[in-house]
């Protein structure tokens, strides 16, 4: 391949581009849209994961001249109804929500790390602190807790003055 062709391979591939990307995120909206707005919540970690997996495919849709926009749309809504069956099935049973979903961890309290979660978390003193600065705290001893949420995300608690 030329340079020229790295650049410009002609109409036929930006057509089928613009058709077929239109027509993906036609379908891609009509299954968000009956499946309801869970779907692309991102409460957690495999909620995250899902939400990528969908924008990885619609980019393999509109870029992958192998793929048709049939197979696409299947593989769309197979991702779009895995994720409604396993929420269906999260907020039906604990068990199965346990499985499949992450607790929230409990990094800090009373100013105090809670070493032994951050090291099984794999969250540093250096990550928790910024966490804390963000939250408009000065240092550990504000912090009345601080939790690893199930999305990934820190909250900080901190300590009233009254």
């Amino acid at each position: 391949m030329n340079f020229n062709e790295m650049l410009f391979q002609g109409w036929e591939g930006i057509a089928r581009t613009v058709l077929v990307g239109t027509l993906a995120y036609v379908v891609l909206v009509l299954f968000l849209r009956i499946s309801g707005k869970r779907t692309l919540a991102k409460l957690n970690a495999f909620d995250l994961v899902v939400t990528v997996a969908l924008g990885s495919t619609l980019s393999a849709i509109l870029l992958q001249e192998s793929i048709a926009l049939a197979e696409g749309a299947v593989a769309l809504g197979l991702l779009i109804a895995l994720q409604y069956a396993v929420t269906f099935g999260s907020v039906r049973s604990k068990k199965f929500a346990k499985a499949v979903r992450s607790e929230p961890s409990l990094l800090a309290r009373n100013g105090k790390f809670c070493t032994d979660t951050m090291l099984k978390q794999r969250v540093t003193e250096g990550e928790a602190m910024s966490a804390i600065r963000s939250a408009g705290g000065s240092d550990l001893d504000a912090v009345d807790f601080l939790i690893l949420e199930s999305d990934g995300t820190l909250s900080v608690g901190l300590k009233s003055d009254g």
